[in-house]
């Protein structure tokens, strides 16, 4: 078994992974699990950079994260970095900070990067139990990745929308306004419709959701009185079910969303978004499988993504 650590470090939150890889099949076995809401992105999509007490608030996390490491006598430590610090002009300040902390090279990555590492983590637990062509959907605070495949992704389009970067440039009122809504989803059907030209969405056989806003939009769904990973991961829905969860979310006032008892403090503020991007997904995806004479009735949801990934890809190395 070789012991990792993997951070994934998006637009809204840091997540810490810390897993023992067995190299005979590819599975994880988690020691520690954990995310805190850092909010990296804060304002990039206005400012076009990092903000002080965001970098501040990721690097404390990060030192967190770094002891747990420490801790548990990882072999190898891996650091992807995503959209929010893709996107700004200061992120050397976050990578030279990052480094100094944990004594590994931080990764900033492309999009193209962050699908692949989604599609495996997902599928490395559900493949089996579904069939393929699968399209991995991995909903974040900045960007939005589509991957299709089966056994490894044959094409894949990284959107800048998600849930931080739609909430700042559009939702502003609680709840948001008819108008707001309409404008924030005329940004994602025009991601759609250019990633349709590099990803086939028609030829998707089994839709999966990943991350905070798909398993967020799951829960609702599922009426869990706490927030239940067991009850979350593997989850098949009928496609009206979750379309009517997202709506009831984009439509509710902060204080509704807040007291929901599966609902994580840190994303009350940016569900709507994520939900009003899960549903056009959805929407759009039903819409060309059918054109393609085929039917979607039913999405699937993991509560593995591109952690997992990374971990896979950390034990990876080290094995080389």
């Amino acid at each position: 078994m070789t012991r990792v650590a993997a951070i994934d470090c998006g637009t809204n939150s840091i997540r810490l992974l810390v897993a023992d890889v067995d190299p005979a099949t590819g599975s994880l076995v988690d020691l520690d699990r954990r995310m805190e809401v850092v909010r990296l992105g804060q304002d990039v999509d206005r400012t076009g950079r990092l903000a002080p007490e965001a970098l501040e608030r990721t690097f404390e996390a990060t030192r967190r994260y770094a002891a747990i490491g420490a801790e548990l006598g990882v072999e190898a430590t891996r650091f992807v970095a995503t959209s929010a610090s893709r996107d700004a002009e200061n992120r050397d300040e976050f990578v030279d900070g990052v480094r100094a902390i944990l004594g590994v090279e931080p990764e900033v990555v492309d999009g193209e990067e962050e699908a692949s590492l989604s599609f495996r983590g997902a599928t490395s637990v559900l493949a089996d139990r579904h069939r393929g062509p699968y399209l991995v959907v991995d909903i974040g605070g900045g960007s939005t990745e589509l991957v299709l495949g089966t056994t490894s992704p044959v094409a894949m389009v990284s959107m800048d929308v998600g849930c931080v970067r739609l909430t700042e440039r559009h939702l502003h009122d609680d709840p948001p306004t008819p108008a707001q809504v309409a404008a924030a989803s005329r940004d994602v059907d025009h991601a759609l419709t250019a990633a349709r030209a590099v990803v086939p969405l028609g030829r998707t056989a089994t839709l999966v959701g990943v991350a905070g806003s798909v398993t967020t939009v799951t829960a609702h769904a599922l009426r869990l009185t706490r927030y239940d990973p067991a009850r979350i991961h593997g989850a098949v829905l009928p496609v009206e079910e979750v379309l009517a969860a997202c709506r009831d979310l984009l439509a509710r006032t902060r204080e509704e969303r807040a007291v929901l008892p599966f609902m994580h403090p840190g994303r009350v503020d940016v569900i709507g978004a994520g939900a009003l991007v899960w549903s056009d997904v959805i929407t759009r995806v039903r819409a060309e499988v059918a054109a393609a004479g085929g039917n979607l009735t039913h999405v699937v949801t993991s509560e593995h993504d591109i952690l997992d990934g990374i971990a896979l890809s950390a034990a990876d190395a080290v094995r080389v």
